[in-house]
């Protein structure tokens, strides 16, 4: 009888990808259930214009080696392209540009001597080498000594306010200070910000993957949601899902931490870790995204991120895509994402489709004057319950390990990206390392010639 498979990955974002191309790599067999009827999480794509575009923006910085290397590997190295991008701040009802390091001296909203602050603040974080010397601060306290509180109110209160809602004062200090890190890695001598992007987008390199893993064996099963992680006292047996059961050795959840609390199963009969598992899991706190994307006739203007200082604005960040993408591969339309960090619950995640679009157009022309709906061919929007874990103090202490307590069930999701914040590069990073981690354990399984996993019935494979 089929013993089944050495591991089941649930979730075929980037993570549960990168994990099992590392895995077959290693002669370790794994399936992959995937409850979306696509691959790719929120980097999966939709059709515009011809082109494919992805549902929430997404761009590589120049530290994202992961990514160039997993390119590169599925014969698309060539694909990757170089964009100098802009970079604004709408503040006060103006827009301001902050492009280059001069531009900062021009920021007239603060007074000359906080500017220079403000210059030197990101010079400051960057010459932080320990992340865990700011475990214990939040990003308001660490962002202060940085640069003064004027700086802080004017600047950055407003985008962590505006990202974070009713959080932003326990955000961590390890969360900003990745994000300055990581965006002064990628600029040029001059300042400039260089950002990359593959052309054709994502549902390329996400095409090149599945092919790689199905003529490698992989199982990949869409439309399939996880419904349990069956285990019991000796640890992991397997998954239920769709309406069957997939014994294995070991299991991936590369979910939401959430969403793989409620996969874990009936305490009572299995493993003694689970209950104290799931508290953790569950301690992690989500925020939704909302993103609008928009279609337009016209460009909104030739920058490419715009950080909103804004309260009164229902995004936080203005993103025209095709400032870094030629609009011709959208059939002409130039392509606006329009983004907000949220609780699930939030009057915005709930609205339906028609009255975001509704809603945002009068905040858009406030925005940009010259803009009206005409120039609009068509919007979507999307929506991801779980997109931003919350990154608080002493976050380390509450995240569980790659290999948790429960033998055979290992976690590798968005949350378990830190100190990094979320993104494709550390999706991948992550899914090669936890991968790498099973192969090793696998290989000691073999030394020890240990017991086949159990069918739910009780009933051992082998």
């Amino acid at each position: 009888m089929r013993s089944g498979d050495d591991v089941v990955i649930v979730g075929a974002g980037f993570t549960g990808l990168a994990a099992a191309l590392e895995l077959t790599a290693r002669g370790v067999s794994c399936r992959i259930l995937e409850s979306e009827s696509v691959i790719g999480g929120l980097a999966a794509g939709f059709e515009v214009g011809g082109g494919r575009l992805e549902r929430f923006y997404h761009h590589w910085f120049a530290s994202d080696r992961e990514m160039f290397d997993l390119c590169a590997e599925v014969g698309l190295g060539d694909r990757v392209m170089q964009h100098l991008s802009r970079t604004g701040l709408y503040y006060a009802n103006a827009m301001f540009r902050l492009t280059e390091p001069i531009d900062v001296l021009r920021f007239t909203p603060l007074p000359f001597a906080d500017r220079i602050r403000l210059g030197l603040l990101a010079v400051r974080a960057r010459r932080v080498r320990d992340w865990r010397s700011l475990e214990s601060r939040t990003a308001e306290q660490w962002l202060v000594e940085l640069g003064g509180r004027r700086v802080y109110e004017v600047v950055w209160r407003p985008l962590l306010e505006g990202k974070f809602g009713e959080y932003a004062g326990r955000v961590g200090a390890t969360w900003m200070w990745t994000k300055l890190a990581l965006r002064g890695g990628s600029r040029t001598r001059g300042g400039r910000e260089t950002l990359s992007y593959v052309r054709g987008g994502c549902d390329v390199l996400l095409d090149a993957l599945r092919d790689r893993l199905l003529a490698a064996g992989v199982r990949i099963h869409t439309g399939t949601a996880a419904e349990e992680v069956v285990s019991d006292e000796y640890g992991v047996q397997g998954v239920r899902a769709g309406g069957r059961f997939f014994p294995a050795r070991r299991v991936l959840l590369t979910v939401a931490s959430p969403v793989a609390a409620g996969l874990l199963g009936d305490s009572a009969t299995g493993h003694p870790a689970v209950p104290g598992l799931r508290r953790r899991l569950n301690s992690i706190t989500y925020l939704a995204n909302v993103c609008l994307v928009l279609q337009n006739r016209r460009p909104l203007s030739e920058t490419y991120w715009i950080n909103v200082n804004d309260p009164s604005f229902p995004y936080v960040g203005v993103i025209e895509h095709t400032n870094l993408e030629d609009p011709a591969r959208y059939g002409g339309r130039h392509i606006v994402y329009l983004s907000k960090y949220l609780p699930a619950d939030a009057p915005l995640y709930r609205m339906s489709d028609e009255e975001v679009f509704e809603h945002s157009l009068p905040h858009l022309k406030r925005m940009f004057p010259a803009f009206d709906r005409d120039w609009v061919a068509g919007y979507h929007v999307w929506r991801a319950p779980y997109a931003q874990p919350v990154v608080t103090p002493h976050y380390a202490r509450a995240l569980p390990g790659f290999a948790s307590r429960v033998p055979g069930l290992y976690l590798a999701g968005m949350a378990h990206v830190f100190p990094e914040d979320r993104g494709t590069n550390y999706a991948v990073r992550d899914g090669r390392r936890v991968a790498r981690m099973m192969a090793d354990a696998r290989a000691s399984d073999h030394e020890r010639d240990l017991p086949q996993p159990m069918s739910p019935n009780g009933g051992r494979h082998g």
